[in-house]
């Protein structure tokens, strides 16, 4: 269990001693990322194992030092600010055994405010298109997987916010199975460290950087056919109007062009990045012990 925390002191303490109340979990990893409150304290009195950061690094470099530190075959990830059911995480467990990340999808209502539901809403939208996988909630920070798998892809994770998402779209290129559990989720404790404006665009070039990693032509060939069609909507049109074919229209033919066989290269390259990737990183996983859930 990997909980990332900043500034959670009023709640992480809680989730800490209802997470022990569900189940006799492997570890619980609190990992502290430079907090000003009583953080670390809350999580130790509840009975987790604190890793601390000496300052501030982000969401997603608190869950890097938690896969790092972690020694069980399975890890969950969750928030330390009280939002989501913990007693839905065995279920998560459970479906691992058909599938490689399990993750808790929040539902519309369990959104604080309408912007926040329009703005994931959006992003799962553009993410289901990108990766040509249907994906309901893009950046629930509730989920579960193998330690291995996830340690696949540390290298991709953003020290800041939008790990949830990088960990998605990560798995649906490289082939594993995602099963989406509906967790319903409760009011947060405190403020949320996400602001809808600030964070949007963030969120949305993150997705576009993925997929370019994963598959690019996901991104180059609609802005190739658009220039195409562009180019030769627009020399149709001046051939019948002017009588002949302008410079913009073949600038936009060329640049169409140009993108689509960009597109195919770098579509080569990911793939044959995938084809020598030899498979997951040789880590050490804790030991099971009679039926003590191994998280």
């Amino acid at each position: 269990m990997i909980i990332p925390a900043c500034n959670e002191g009023g709640a992480v303490g809680n989730v800490v001693a209802a997470l022990k109340k569900v189940a006799d979990w492997h570890e619980i990893l609190v990992i502290d990322d430079g907090s000003t409150d009583e953080t670390s304290t809350a999580a130790e009195t509840a009975g987790a194992t604190v890793v601390s950061h000496p300052y501030n690094k982000g969401n997603g470099a608190a869950v890097k030092t938690g896969l790092r530190t972690a020694t069980g075959e399975f890890v969950i990830i969750l928030d330390a600010d009280g939002q989501h059911r913990v007693d839905l995480a065995p279920q998560l467990i459970k479906n691992l055994q058909d599938f490689d990340l399990v993750i808790g999808a929040r539902t519309s209502a369990s959104q604080a405010t309408a912007g926040r539901r329009l703005g994931n809403r959006l992003l799962a939208l553009i993410a289901s298109y990108l990766s040509g996988q249907k994906i309901i909630d893009l950046t629930s920070g509730f989920r579960a997987a193998r330690r291995s798998h996830l340690l696949e892809f540390i290298h991709l994770l953003p020290n800041g916010f939008s790990t949830p998402t990088t960990t998605t779209l990560a798995f649906v290129r490289a082939g594993y199975n995602i099963k989406f559990v509906h967790a319903e989720a409760n009011t947060r404790t405190g403020k949320s460290k996400i602001r809808f404006y600030r964070d949007g665009l963030k969120f949305f070039l993150i997705l576009l950087r993925v997929i370019t990693i994963f598959s690019p032509l996901r991104i180059f060939a609609p802005i190739s056919a658009l220039s195409l069609a562009l180019g030769v909507g627009y020399a149709f049109w001046t051939t019948i109007t002017e009588t002949h074919i302008t410079n913009s229209s073949v600038l936009l033919i060329a640049l169409g062009v140009i993108v689509f066989l960009l597109g195919l290269i770098s579509e080569q390259i990911a793939t044959l990045r995938f084809e020598r990737q030899e498979g997951p990183p040789d880590v050490s996983v804790g030991k099971n012990s009679g039926n003590q859930t191994n998280r």
